[in-house]
């Protein structure tokens, strides 16, 4: 900052542009861009440069060098002005939040800030923020497991359940380690989840009562406590509930029983 307030009452001012520099060694380097001096020579390609830190930043082309991590996905830069670029992938500019990926970040921005859902479950008429989220729902109405495990054929209906499936029984994979206790965990999202409950902090609290939580979730499993008011609906016999969890164990149920029924029909017709 001392260095910055300089600019503005500096002595070291250039005699071509009247530009004002923070430090001598700034000037010297500025003055270089009316001279065209470069003294900085690479010795892979000959290309020259006016500032040493020109030369290592063109040095990482040749090296291949990434010193820039993504603090999201690991993913790595050789220029720290790419690295901030694909950050924004990360980040919601509304809430300042950060997301695995792009598909998740546009999905939060559907889910908080904007609510629009415009694809509905022909089945049930549940609403969703994307065709894909609409896609990986309809499975619990077919029944369709698209995903097989190579070594045992059993069959899926999410990557994640196979990828945990992978792991768990034929040990095909990386499994994600908490540092402090070592357990394992099949997904990165549940082993930041259970990273929290070691900080012992819990961040989020009920406005009805003094309980608190450790993530958005639980407490929004919570508050359903306070309310009479029940969202979910099972699609097959209309039963209201307040949970989530709860209508799709009922919907199960509902789902295999009138299965059953139309099963018998069909026998008594014959």
């Amino acid at each position: 900052m001392y260095r910055h307030m300089n600019v503005h009452t500096s002595k070291y001012k250039c005699s071509v542009c009247d530009i004002c520099c923070g430090s001598g060694h700034d000037l010297t380097l500025h003055k270089r861009t009316h001279t065209g001096e470069k003294l900085f020579e690479c010795n892979v390609c000959g290309k020259r440069f006016s500032r040493s830190s020109d030369l290592v930043v063109h040095s990482r082309i040749h090296s291949g060098e990434k010193p820039y991590k993504c603090n999201v996905c690991d993913k790595a830069f050789s220029y720290l002005g790419h690295r901030n670029r694909h950050m924004t992938v990360h980040m919601c500019s509304l809430s300042n939040k950060c997301f695995s990926n792009s598909s998740n970040l546009q999905r939060h921005k559907h889910y908080v800030h904007i609510n629009r859902r415009p694809y509905h479950c022909p089945y049930c008429g549940k609403l969703f923020t994307t065709n894909i989220d609409l896609k990986r729902h309809v499975r619990i109405h077919s029944d369709a497991k698209p995903y097989s495990c190579r070594h045992c054929s059993v069959c899926f209906r999410s990557i994640y359940q196979l990828k945990a499936h992978l792991l768990k029984s034929h040990n095909g994979g990386t499994w994600f380690t908490c540092d402090i206790c070592q357990k394992n965990f099949a997904r990165k999202y549940h082993l930041k989840r259970h990273v929290i409950r070691h900080a012992g902090v819990k961040s989020y609290v009920c406005s009805e009562c003094p309980k608190r939580f450790y993530t958005a979730g639980e407490l929004t499993h919570h508050q359903p406590v306070h309310s009479n008011y029940k969202q979910f609906c099972c699609g097959l016999c209309g039963k209201d509930f307040k949970r989530k969890f709860n209508v799709k164990r009922h919907f199960k149920k509902c789902s295999a029983k009138l299965r059953y029924t139309v099963i018998g029909v069909y026998l008594r017709h014959d």
